[in-house]
C-alpha cells in the first residue's frame, strides 16, 4: 500500500514529489510514456525562478526529476490504464501491475488541441506538427505556418524564425491573446507576418504525402486564398487529460477537474 501515488511527472507532479518525499511520503510517481510533460516540448524557459539567464525546459525537468529522487521519490514509466476511486482504498493499474494508494495525485496535464481538419491528421508528421522543439529543424530556410494567438503560439513562431524562412501566424481574431511581452516579440520580429481574423479550412497535399500549401478563409468575408507553405504548426491550446476520471471526479464544462482550496477534488484523499 503506497502512501501516495502520482500520475504525471510535468513541474506539477514532480514538485509535489518532492514535497511528499521532504515529508517522508515516499510517493511513487507514475511518469507516462512521454514524461516531463509540456515542458519538454518548451525551448528557453526565461521565467522559472532563479534562473536569471533562462533554463531549457527539458533541463529544467531533469532538475526537478534528480531532486525528487534525491529525496525518496520512486519513479516508474508507463501508461495508467484505469484508476478506481470507489473504494476506501485508490486503486490505480499500470499494465499488469496494481498499485494500491490511501491518496492521489493527480498531474496529467494536457494534450494539444488540433484544428479538426481530415487533412490535418493525415499530413500528421508530413508537415503538421504541434512541437516546434521536435520538428523546426526540418523546416530550414522553408515557409512555414504558426496557428493560434497565445503565448504558446507565438513562442512556437518566434523559435521557428531560427529556422524557417518565413513564419506565417494565422490567427482568428484581430487581436492576440498572448501577454504583451510575447506580442511585442513576434509583432516586431522581421521574420514573422500576420493573418488576422483567418482560419486554415484546408491543408494540402494529401496525396503528395506532404504539405505544400493551405487555404486561408477570412472569418468575416469568407473569402479564401491559397498560402504555399511547407509547413504547418498548430498551437491553439490543449484538451485536459482527465479521461481516466471522468464520472468518478467533478469535472468543469471543459473537462478539467474541479478544486477547491486550490488542489481538493470532489473525493477526499485525492488532490489535482
Amino acid at each position: 500500500m503506497q502512501e501516495v501515488i502520482i500520475i504525471g511527472s510535468g513541474p506539477a507532479g514532480l514538485t509535489a514529489a518532492i514535497y511528499a518525499a521532504r515529508a517522508n511520503l515516499n510517493p511513487l510517481v507514475i511518469e507516462g510514456l512521454d514524461a516531463g510533460g509540456q515542458l519538454m516540448l518548451t525551448t528557453m524557459v526565461e521565467n522559472w525562478p532563479g534562473y536569471r539567464d533562462g533554463i531549457m525546459g527539458p533541463d529544467l525537468i531533469a532538475e526537478l526529476r534528480a531532486q525528487a529522487i534525491r529525496f525518496g521519490s520512486q519513479i516508474t514509466t508507463g501508461n495508467v490504464n484505469n484508476v478506481d476511486i470507489s473504494s476506501s482504498s485508490i486503486k490505480v493499474q499500470l499494465g499488469e501491475t496494481l498499485y494500491e494508494s490511501r491518496s492521489l495525485i493527480i498531474s496529467t496535464g494536457a494534450s494539444a488541441r488540433l484544428l479538426g481538419l481530415p487533412s490535418e491528421l493525415k499530413l500528421m508528421g508530413h508537415g503538421v506538427s504541434t512541437c516546434a522543439t521536435c520538428d523546426g529543424f526540418f523546416f530550414k530556410e522553408r515557409p512555414i505556418v504558426v496557428v493560434g494567438g497565445g503565448d504558446s503560439a507565438m513562442e512556437e513562431a518566434i523559435f521557428l524564425t531560427k529556422f524557417a524562412a518565413h513564419v506565417t501566424v494565422v490567427h482568428r481574431r484581430d487581436v492576440l491573446r498572448a501577454s504583451k511581452i510575447m506580442q511585442d516579440k513576434a509583432l516586431n520580429h522581421p521574420k514573422i507576418s500576420f493573418e488576422w481574423n483567418t482560419e486554415i479550412s484546408e491543408i494540402k497535399d494529401v496525396e503528395a504525402g506532404k504539405v505544400t500549401s493551405v487555404i486561408l478563409r477570412h472569418v468575416d468575408s469568407g473569402v479564401l486564398k491559397e498560402l504555399s507553405v511547407d509547413g504547418v504548426f498548430v498551437a491553439i491550446g490543449h484538451n485536459p487529460n482527465t479521461s481516466l476520471f471522468a464520472g468518478q471526479l467533478d469535472l468543469d464544462e471543459q473537462n478539467y477537474i474541479k478544486t477547491t482550496n486550490g488542489s481538493l477534488t470532489s473525493r477526499s484523499g485525492v488532490f489535482a
